[in-house]
């Protein structure tokens, strides 16, 4: 797994964080898994990545998420980056869940963790996770079929997914938005609106950004190349902007932050006229 040394984590945390990861069971994940079979499954031909993804370095490893040692990697570390508990906190993502939904999309799911645990809550739903790593992908194949779950795995990208408009009740997005540039995270939101149903859910966890807007020195080290950004603006604006309601944030354990919102029944004619227009129009 090629990874930049000169990364202040890789130079001073890394060494650490190696103390608590399981070396053995990453290898016997990756040496257990027929990653060509996989990958040639689950990869779209037909997919071209986009430059902010296949350009960058995401936490110091070369060529970002498009490599087997991302994938092994991602569970083992993204445990201790999630305080106090990363199942809590993915759970805690779930709870804010409102309705219950017959068909759910998970955008960037990754290697599936909070894929799996919509399944898990919503067992008769028809679950389908979309990433664009075919790496990533495969993991979360290989973790569904070892927990007996039916889920659905997509290669694309979260701000063109190709699905029907109006075919989902439910959009999720875990980890996604402070790892795409701020046009493509409102991409992604116009994307999740179209997607949804009346009535339908977009439920985003991710870092707290007022809080990672205090704590600039953390997003150095382990060199995410859009956090900032992200921290220095507002997804309940985005959500806005995209046409969502009910739109509200809440933080969980100070430093992850759930935010949710409802796409609303369509505007009547009669909800655009003025003030002016709709009492002259009571008055007749």
């Amino acid at each position: 797994m090629p990874v930049r040394k000169d990364t202040l984590f890789e130079q001073y945390l890394a060494p650490i964080a190696r103390l608590f990861i399981d070396e053995k069971e990453m290898k016997r994940l990756h040496d257990s898994i027929d990653w060509k079979a996989g990958c040639d499954r689950l990869t779209d031909p037909n997919l071209s990545y986009p430059s902010y993804y296949k350009d960058q370095n995401f936490h110091g490893i070369e060529g970002g998420y498009l490599t087997i040692g991302a994938a092994t990697s991602y569970d083992p570390i993204t445990q201790y980056a999630l305080p106090p508990n990363e199942t809590w906190v993915r759970q805690a993502a779930i709870d804010a869940i409102q309705g219950v939904p017959s068909r759910i999309l998970d955008l960037g799911c990754g290697t599936g963790s909070t894929t799996l645990m919509l399944k898990q809550a919503f067992p008769t739903a028809e679950v389908i996770g979309l990433d664009l790593s075919p790496y990533m992908l495969t993991i979360a194949d290989y973790k569904a079929k070892q927990a007996n779950l039916d889920i659905q795995w997509r290669h694309g990208k979260a701000e063109s997914t190709n699905f029907a408009e109006g075919s989902f009740d439910l959009v999720t997005a875990s980890l996604l938005f402070h790892e795409t540039p701020t046009q493509i995270s409102k991409r992604i939101l116009q994307e999740c609106f179209r997607l949804l149903r009346t009535g339908g859910e977009v439920l985003i966890l991710d870092g707290s950004q007022k809080t990672l807007r205090q704590t600039e020195w953390l997003t150095q080290i382990f060199e995410e190349p859009y956090i900032q950004d992200f921290a220095n603006d507002s997804i309940e604006a985005w959500m806005g902007a995209a046409g969502f309601e009910a739109v509200q944030s809440h933080d969980f354990w100070l430093i992850h932050q759930i935010t949710h919102g409802v796409k609303p029944l369509p505007h009547t004619e009669s909800e655009n006229f003025s003030d002016v227009e709709q009492s002259a129009w009571a008055i007749a």
